[in-house]
């Protein structure tokens, strides 16, 4: 019997809180509630969980800087997080993705909508070494083995979501993760944002456009030089050229 997900619930609305962690209970979940952003750090960097349902208007700690010491702690830097919040405006969610959540539920919301994105998040982070197919593409000298996509000095590992550039560890998000690991896949072919969407966030997620453009810029800016193969498409998507220099990229981008 496998061991149950561990979820971590951040809400300071006690009667919210209850009625979630109830229904993830429900589903099968080990769920642990904190009730403000500092309670919440420290439930992360002690006993880090599966996945992260946070709440933005928190007191002590807001959500996006809780989400923001989530991704820079090794323990949880991994972890998938899901928004929660009122704020339902573009501006709102960009920053939410902005600050590394993978995914944005809105109040008020159901509770069979929050179970599915939590299914299909956790599902995404079980398939992310096996997601969109194919085996051990290379680049410029090639990976090792089925596990690993690699093209110049940008190398992924699939059983392990990890990223390096020149052999030095690159942080990622999930999100992040699929969406490098579809643009590598789909060298020097032009990917839309919607294929993107759907590779990296499922079917299960509706985000806007402008989403995929926030996670696009934060890969760029972690690749550092590398970041320059990513270029964009305007008015359809993005490619990822493996010709391309910083020089070339910012002037080819159409």
């Amino acid at each position: 019997m496998s061991t149950p997900k561990r979820i971590l619930v951040v809400e300071d609305e006690a009667d919210l809180a209850d009625l979630v962690s109830y229904n993830l209970r429900r589903a099968g979940y080990d769920v642990e509630v904190a009730r403000d952003g500092a309670a919440a750090l420290r439930a992360g960097s002690d006993n880090p969980p599966d996945l992260v349902i946070l709440d933005l208007m928190l007191p002590k700690v807001s959500g996006l800087d809780v989400a923001r010491e989530l991704r820079t702690n090794p323990k949880t830097a991994g972890v998938p997080v899901i928004m929660v919040t009122a704020k339902a405006a573009d501006a709102d969610q960009i920053a939410g993705f902005r600050f590394g959540a993978d995914d944005y539920v809105t109040k008020p919301f159901s509770m069979t909508v929050l179970l599915a994105r939590v299914e299909a998040l956790l599902r995404r982070a079980r398939g992310a070494g096996s997601a969109g197919g194919g085996g051990g593409e290379t680049g410029d000298g090639g990976g090792n083995g089925a596990d690993v996509l690699s093209i110049r000095d940008l190398r992924l590992d699939l059983g392990t979501h990890e990223v390096r550039v020149g052999g030095e560890p690159v942080k990622t998000t999930l999100t992040e993760f699929r969406l490098l690991a579809a643009l590598v896949r789909g060298r020097n072919k032009v990917l839309s944002r919607e294929d993107l969407m759907y590779t990296a966030m499922g079917p299960d997620v509706v985000v806007s456009s402008r989403t995929i453009d926030v996670h696009m810029a934060a890969i760029r800016k972690k690749l550092g030089v590398s970041g320059a193969m990513i270029r964009t498409v305007r008015g359809v998507g993005y490619l990822l050229d493996e010709r391309a220099t910083a020089d070339r990229a910012e002037a080819a981008d159409l």
